[in-house]
């Protein structure tokens, strides 16, 4: 921000936040969302595999950094897993988990979402 102001980082979201329709993720792509609350930002993304959308917070579990060095860019080029584009980690999109590269055995955090009538909003 320009006035100085320092954002905290949060990991989690409150229920019941609408995130946009379902059309915001297009099928079998990724989004990223940032989302202001309060004095911190939440920063996650929604991976859509027909009607259904997994959510995880933006942070590999290997460094801790985002997953993505380009905008909405969290998959691989066959659009079948998450991959971290900093060390070549591997995801299952359905679970989180790591099946590939630095960080196997550990997991994506989850960002539990849901689709109501074509809205997703936070659970």
């Amino acid at each position: 921000m320009t006035d100085g102001t320092a954002f905290r980082r949060l990991h989690a979201t409150p229920a019941g936040v609408r995130l946009g329709p379902l059309e915001l993720v297009a099928d079998g792509k990724a989004c990223n969302l940032v989302l202001e609350i309060g004095d911190g930002r939440f920063h996650g993304f929604l991976v859509r595999r027909g009607g259904a959308v997994f959510g995880y917070v933006d942070r590999c579990p290997h460094a801790g950094l985002p997953l993505a060095q380009k905008l909405d860019d969290y998959l691989t080029p066959q659009g079948d897993l998450i991959a971290c584009s900093w060390h070549g980690a591997l995801f299952d999109i359905d679970s989180g988990a790591c099946i590939g590269g630095p960080c196997v055995g550990q997991k994506l955090t989850p960002w539990p979402v849901e689709v109501e009538d074509g809205i997703i909003r936070t659970k």
